[in-house]
């Protein structure tokens, strides 16, 4: 791991405390109003993005991660200005103003989310690193999640194949003790949720959240092995958020005394202390460089307020919706009792094909008596593919694997 200096702590301050100011002005924008939608704030849990970017190669490593997003992708070099815009819904925004709060993307970065579902990031995550691994590329793809995710099918299954198919992937669980509003104690049978890795024979281990060097070093061995070869590590930082799950969140499950005592740990607070101690930085000099980071903060509104909204008409997901029949049943099994016969005849009229071969007799491009010998020809087209599916031979049970899952193109599978 890189050694750790005093301008890793000026550094690591600098970018939590813009990180934490950020966001703070991101939810006074969205009390009046200027930012609409979801917002979820990772106030509290700036060590993680620290700690975890400061052992990554930025410059090869991937990151996908659920909606508590803003900050990890600001970690990842994304340019604040154009995550404000984002959530202004500009089009000068990651996604053209098309994503919001919850998706913030940029493949320039290598941060693939921000991603909506509960959990549904896990599999994906799994998926880029099998890529990086088919390729050749020497990367690692770190995938996060919240402790309300581990419960989801999805997570398990990944966790299963990448330990089989040694993927260069770390998963970690940022878990800051409530799932929305639903504490971790009430919805998880087991106190440690670091041990469902050792389930998977995966490496697994706990860290504290309030501290960016600890979760350097564990992440630091955790990529260190995906890059040579010996497969994912789990990982489960313990932290906090002094935020609601969301800005709609009213927190009545949880006390106010109880966010209090937690904010006596405050990783920024801690990194503060520190600078301080060593005598990086004065107190003075700390103050003028929160007021450089509200000056700069204040510049990412400044371009979110004057970029333009995506135009209605121009280029952006176009969602269609094609009106159909279907004639026969859902599947051979299906006894149709959800609809008459009549109901099929009537719908019958609205024909496609026989809409269009009225239309080749109105245009007197076939004869009736042509379009009935193209059909027969068509039949009989159709038989010659029967006869080479019946007198064609059944594959031998291996083929199958052999075939997707051949050694030529995936060495690495034995």
């Amino acid at each position: 791991m890189k050694p750790i200096t005093n301008e890793t702590y000026l550094k690591w301050y600098k970018d939590m405390s813009f990180w934490r100011k950020f966001e703070e002005k991101c939810r006074s924008l969205y009390l009046k109003q200027k930012i609409s939608g979801f917002l979820h704030l990772y106030s509290g849990q700036e060590a993680i993005a620290s700690g975890i970017t400061y052992v990554m190669d930025l410059k090869k490593d991937n990151m996908i991660t659920g909606y508590r997003c803003h900050i990890l992708a600001l970690a990842m070099g994304i340019d604040p200005k154009k995550v404000m815009a984002e959530l202004f819904g500009k089009k000068t925004g990651t996604s053209c103003g098309l994503g919001g709060s919850m998706h913030i993307f940029s493949k320039k970065y290598r941060f693939y989310g921000g991603y909506g579902i509960v959990g549904g990031q896990i599999p994906l995550g799994a998926g880029i690193a099998f890529a990086d691994k088919y390729f050749n590329r020497e990367a690692v793809t770190l995938t996060i999640m919240g402790d309300g995710a581990i419960w989801q099918g999805a997570l398990h299954e990944t966790f299963n194949m990448s330990m089989l198919l040694k993927l260069p992937v770390v998963y970690i669980c940022e878990n800051n003790k409530y799932a929305m509003g639903t504490s971790v104690k009430k919805s998880s049978c087991i106190k440690n949720i670091f041990q469902l890795g050792l389930s998977y024979n995966m490496p697994s281990k706990l860290i504290d959240g309030s501290s960016p060097l600890k979760i350097a070093k564990e992440v630091d061995k955790a990529i260190k092995r995906a890059k040579n070869g010996k497969g994912p590590t789990f990982l489960e930082i313990l932290t906090y958020r002094y935020r609601g799950h969301s800005m709609s969140d009213p927190e009545s499950y949880r006390t106010r005394d109880e966010v209090i005592e937690q904010k006596k740990n405050d990783p920024i607070l801690k990194i503060k202390n520190k600078i301080i101690e060593r005598k990086i930085l004065t107190k003075k000099l700390l103050k003028a460089l929160d007021l450089e980071l509200i000056k700069k903060i204040d510049e990412c509104v400044v371009f979110a307020e004057n970029s333009d909204y995506p135009p209605q008409n121009g280029k952006g997901p176009t969602f269609l919706e094609i009106l159909t029949y279907r004639y026969r049943g859902h599947s051979m099994s299906d006894p149709e009792s959800y609809r008459t016969r009549d109901e099929v005849i009537e719908q019958k009229k609205n024909d496609p094909i026989l809409k269009i071969k009225n239309k080749i007799i109105e245009r007197k491009i076939l004869t009736k008596k042509l379009l009935k010998a193209l059909d027969l020809e068509l039949i009989k087209k159709i038989d010659e593919c029967v006869v080479f599916a019946e007198n064609s031979d059944y594959p031998p049970q291996n083929t199958m694997y052999n075939v997707v899952y051949s050694q030529k193109k995936y060495p690495f599978l034995k």
